[in-house]
């Protein structure tokens, strides 16, 4: 029987050495693949060497190159699986995904939505008409809300989120002092100071409440005395809930 080429016989002892161990890593629990190739050009390269050597000392060196080149190639041709996700390491484009993490064929994790939409605040029933009435009182010539005023204006706007389908608009007044034009402007300024602190600080969206100012049009007392003309000097705004 024809005996084998000397120099086949270490590269097909290299190959069985490599093939009995691609199952273990640097670490002992990893199949050696593609990410850890130098391992396994080292190993093969050393088995090699040692092979030939057994042969003849001539071969030791060509051995040494032909187990590295063997164990390169034997490695790269593993498909190890490295973080465990069921994708082989040659397809795995997300090679370092956590533990139990869901993924796509190519290995990156799959979308995480939310389990539930959040809650739609309902729309709470009637069963007679339910009205609430906002009166702010301001300065002389001023539009900044005083602070005595924040609490009626909270509580207008957590009524308005309790029954979401209603809306409002509020309404800026004067006394009677100055001109038409300038109290006009002032009324607006009022009305929008409290609409912002609905909308802005107290959350009612900014689509439920208008603002309007009507100057020193619409008095609800004497513009002849201090006391009426500090009750002119306001805003109103009410909300109704039809059964």
């Amino acid at each position: 029987m024809r005996r084998l080429s000397r120099s086949v016989v270490p590269l097909l002892l290299a190959s069985s050495v490599l093939s009995g161990c691609v199952t273990t890593s640097s670490t002992g629990d990893a199949p050696l693949n593609q990410g850890n190739w130098p391992i396994c050009t080292a190993i093969g390269g050393l088995a090699g060497g040692g092979l030939g050597a057994i042969e003849s000392s001539t071969w030791a060196a060509g051995g040494a190159v032909a187990g590295a080149v063997m164990g390169t190639l034997i490695c790269y041709a593993q498909d190890g699986d490295q973080d465990g996700d069921g994708v082989h390491d040659r397809r795995d484009r997300c090679p370092d995904t956590p533990p139990n993490t869901p993924v796509h064929h190519n290995g990156c994790p799959l979308p995480v939505y939310p389990d539930s939409a959040p809650a739609v605040e309902p729309i709470v029933e009637v069963s007679e008409p339910i009205r609430v009435e906002l009166d702010v009182k301001f300065d002389f010539d001023k539009s900044v809300v005083k602070e005595g005023s924040y609490g009626d204006i909270q509580s207008l706007a957590e009524f308005m989120k309790q029954y979401p389908q209603t809306s409002t608009v509020v309404e800026g007044h004067t006394d009677s002092i100055g001109t038409d034009a300038y109290n006009q402007g002032l009324s607006e300024r009022r009305a929008n100071a409290v609409r912002d602190l609905l909308v802005n600080q107290y959350g009612v969206s900014g689509d439920r409440v208008s603002s309007v100012g009507y100057g020193e049009s619409r008095p609800v007392a004497d513009n002849g005395t201090d006391e009426g003309r500090a009750i002119n000097r306001r805003v109103e705004a009410a909300v109704e809930v039809q059964p």
